[in-house]
């Protein structure tokens, strides 16, 4: 099986854009009202340690995927069942990002095209990109990145000089205290998207230098949580903290205000094309991490399961919920202590557990012989 290598800039737009992704299309902490920002902000402080963790587990054992330091730590039978355990979590989570986008675009811009056809187009779409492979999505990212950030730079100076930024909105600072801002962050707020770059570890084999990647990493984290920052102040200065709970879609509903001299409006595009990036990019490597573990199981090329698996993809997001309501209901109550919790924190902490001991037996067993014989 070829192996893929991805450069350490196309890594952290990677990182940057599966940080936006959904997160981005329905909002981040919003649940704590006007103190929204410092969700984000302390989540962020936190969410660098998770990745750094990731980060840790990646390179002690270099060039090893999930998948494999799985089967280094235990045994190919456990390793299988823990793959299809993690390749099934993979896959389920991309359906539930790809119908956000797809809900998304049913309501805002296609409202009479099914969001069947718009689905299944858009999964067709990310089934050929990683049918070429991670460095074509790796690649793509890394182009399309700065036109990402600049053109969310513009929603926010265009909503400043169409006068609809209101500081009163973010007032008064904790005025409920930090009861809701710690609901908020735990456990919601880490596992979306700190927690999330677990999955990177199917990515980060591939990475050449990435022994040398930390600083890279950490700034792409630190990146995407200011753009996140930048869209929870867009929101909720622009909204409110009303008209931002109530709404699906709140940084599109934002972008709607802007209204400049009856010349500059209805600038949605700007903020679908922000959308649409984080979505496709952070699908693409939940897809990418589900079918490296059909590869590991089945000893076939990713490639083989790249079309299919897309296909299953589009049929469960849309069977995912019978309403955006039920299927965001799912992903907030039940999903972070179901499996984002366990998957992504615990058994991840039990895995560095059982790798060190197995490192250290190994490093004594070699070192015994060599100080028997200098003695």
């Amino acid at each position: 099986m070829s192996k893929e290598n991805i450069s350490l800039s196309q890594l952290a737009a990677l990182l940057f854009n599966f940080q936006i992704g959904s997160s981005v299309v329905i909002g981040l902490g919003l649940n704590a009202k006007e103190d929204a920002w410092i969700v984000i902000v302390i989540s962020m402080m936190i969410g660098v340690f998770i990745a750094a963790f990731y980060y840790y587990i990646a390179i002690s054992l270099p060039g090893k995927n999930l998948y494999e330091i799985f089967e280094y730590c235990f045994n190919r039978k456990i390793a299988i069942i823990l793959t299809l355990l993690y390749a099934c979590y993979f896959i389920y989570y991309a359906c539930r990002i790809i119908r956000d986008f797809g809900e998304l675009i049913a309501t805002a811009v296609l409202p009479f095209t099914p969001i069947e056809v718009t689905i299944l187009l858009l999964v067709l779409l990310m089934g050929y990109i990683l049918y070429l492979g991670i460095e074509v999505l790796a690649r793509t990212s890394e182009i399309f990145t700065p036109y990402g950030v600049i053109l969310t730079l513009l929603l926010f100076i265009f909503l400043y000089v169409n006068k609809n930024i209101d500081i009163s909105n973010i007032k008064p600072i904790l005025g409920e205290g930090m009861k809701p801002v710690w609901k908020t962050i735990f456990p919601y707020e880490l596992v979306r998207p700190y927690g999330q770059i677990l999955v990177f570890l199917c990515v980060f084999c591939n990475v050449s230098n990435i022994q040398i990647g930390r600083r890279v990493v950490i700034f792409s984290i630190f990146m995407g949580s200011m753009l996140l920052l930048m869209s929870s102040l867009l929101i909720i200065l622009s909204l409110g903290e009303d008209i931002a709970l109530r709404s699906n879609f709140p940084l599109l509903s934002a972008a709607r205000l802007v209204s400049i001299g009856e010349f500059i409006q209805r600038i949605d595009a700007i903020a679908i094309f922000s959308m649409m990036l984080g979505s496709l990019v952070k699908s693409c490597v939940y897809i990418y991490a589900g079918i490296k573990g059909l590869e590991y199981v089945f000893k076939l090329p990713f490639r083989y399961f790249s079309i299919p698996i897309s296909c299953i993809v589009a049929m469960f997001s849309i069977f995912i919920g019978r309403n955006y309501t039920g299927h965001l209901q799912e992903g907030l109550l039940s999903n972070p202590f179901l499996l984002h919790v366990p998957l992504q924190f615990i058994f991840p902490v039990l895995l560095v557990c059982v790798m060190l001991l197995k490192m250290w037996k190994s490093k004594k067993k070699y070192s015994s012989p060599l100080t028997k014989k200098n003695m």
